[in-house]
């Protein structure tokens, strides 16, 4: 496989604060990053939040299934003044690594994590393991996928949900997203989550058939559905397996090349 990307032009579509890891590990393996975050994320407070803090306690699990809901669900805890102790007694869950990397930064350690990073196999696998689990708390946005809701709802669980953050689309970036994609000149456009792609199709007035990257499966399913054909999907579900992904298709672009002038 290849370990140099060789310039090639990879737009990142993800929220701006997220981007700057994966711009850095581009221009790592060689290629030109061009950042146009296409979404934007607030940490928001409903009027129930102050319920589900009061009550933390009688929670047996926290699901988080994203690193911004980590961030905002603790930026609340500080603000309704709960000791972060009192989580090291609550058995966490995490999406993947990046998701438990958050915690890990507040000195919190994540009690399970699924072998593929999202929200079905996190249902599935935790739900096999921990049959008689009660006392769930979902950490959401609100563009959460209804995955862990219904699949808890299934098994009977008692569950609560709290929304923690809001993701919308930045349209501000509209304009320049566009005229990048009236130059042509783009080789791979990433997609990290299925609001990336809706986000992209919502604001592009350009035509592509500029393969795109997908982070899983999930993102490659809603990809498809909105009419995507060129794709490919990262065999991990991170930045660094969307990278992997990236090199392996221009290494085998170098081989066809070389096969085609021999």
């Amino acid at each position: 496989m290849s370990t140099s990307l060789d310039g090639r032009k990879i737009l990142i579509t993800r929220e701006e604060n997220q981007a700057k890891e994966f711009t850095e590990r581009v221009i790592q393996y060689g290629g030109t990053p061009i950042e146009t975050p296409l979404l934007k994320i607030s940490c928001i407070d409903h009027d129930e939040s102050r319920h589900y803090f009061r009550n933390i306690n009688k929670y047996s699990w926290i699901f988080f299934t994203s690193a911004n809901g980590v961030k905002c669900f603790f930026q609340l805890a500080d603000k309704y003044k709960v000791d972060i102790e009192l989580f090291q007694h609550i058995h966490l869950a995490a999406v993947g690594h990046k998701t438990e990397n958050y915690l890990k930064k507040i000195g919190l350690i994540a009690d399970f994590i699924p072998s593929i990073y999202n929200a079905d196999v996190m249902a599935d696998e935790f739900l096999k393991k921990y049959k008689e689990t009660d006392s769930i708390l979902l950490v959401r946005g609100n563009r959460s996928r209804d995955v862990l809701p219904v699949e808890l709802s299934k098994q009977e669980l008692t569950f609560d949900s709290i929304e923690v953050y809001e993701t919308s689309y930045n349209y501000e970036i509209a304009e320049s997203l566009n005229n990048i994609l009236l130059q042509n000149t783009l080789d791979f456009i990433t997609f990290t989550s299925p609001s990336t792609v809706e986000a992209f199709v919502e604001m592009a007035n350009v035509n592509i058939d500029t393969i795109c990257v997908c982070i899983g499966t999930t993102t490659e399913n809603r990809a498809r559905e909105l009419g995507f054909t060129s794709i490919i999907t990262a065999k991990e579900f991170t930045i660094e397996g969307m990278l992997a992904c990236i090199l392996q298709y221009v290494s085998s672009e170098r081989i066809d090349y070389h096969d085609k002038k021999h």
